[in-house]
C-alpha cells in the first residue's frame, strides 16, 4: 500500500454533455468567469462549477448575486468549487469552509481511498446535510483522481 497526497496529479480528460456545455456558457455569460468544468448532480438537484481558485469571488458575485440568479434561471442549486492543481489543495477547496488540516491517500488493491482530516468542530460542515458534501467530494475526486472513497476523520 502506498500513501501520498500532494504528488498525484488530476486527470483532465473529462467529457461534457450538451446540457453541461450550455450551463458553462450561461455561467460564463453571467459571471464573466470561464469555468473549467460543470457537473450536474440530478439526484441532489445541484450543478457544480469548477473555477480557478482566484476567481471564486467574481463567480459568486457581490452578496451571491450571480449564484442566486443562476439558481433561478436553471432551477437547480449552484455550487462553485475552486480548482486545485494537486489532490490536497483540491480536497481543501471541495470542503471549504471546513478546515482541512491533512489529506491522506491510501492506494490498495484496485481501490483508492482518501482520508480527509478536519478540525473536530468542522466535521458536520465537512460531511454536510445528509452527507451531501461527502457525495460531492466522492464524485469530483472520482472524476479527476479516480478515487473510489472519501472518509472524513
Amino acid at each position: 500500500m502506498a500513501s501520498r497526497a500532494t504528488e498525484i496529479r488530476p486527470q483532465l480528460n473529462v467529457k461534457l454533455t450538451m446540457e453541461e456545455m450550455r450551463y458553462m456558457t450561461l455561467f460564463q455569460d453571467i459571471t464573466g468567469v470561464t469555468p473549467k468544468d460543470c457537473i450536474i448532480m440530478d439526484e441532489l438537484g445541484v450543478v457544480i462549477f469548477i473555477v480557478d481558485s482566484d476567481k471564486i469571488g467574481q463567480a459568486i458575485g457581490k452578496r451571491g448575486i450571480n449564484t442566486k440568479y443562476l439558481n433561478r434561471l436553471i432551477n437547480k442549486e449552484i455550487e462553485i468549487v475552486g480548482w486545485g492543481d494537486n489532490l490536497e489543495s483540491f480536497v481543501k477547496n471541495i470542503f471549504m469552509p471546513a478546515r482541512v488540516y491533512r489529506v491522506h491517500l491510501i492506494e490498495g488493491n484496485e481501490r483508492k481511498t482518501v482520508y480527509v482530516y478536519v478540525d473536530s468542530k468542522d466535521k458536520g460542515i465537512a460531511i454536510g446535510k445528509n452527507g451531501h458534501n461527502v457525495a460531492k467530494a466522492r464524485l469530483l475526486l472520482r472524476r479527476y483522481y479516480l478515487i473510489d472513497n472519501v472518509v472524513i476523520v
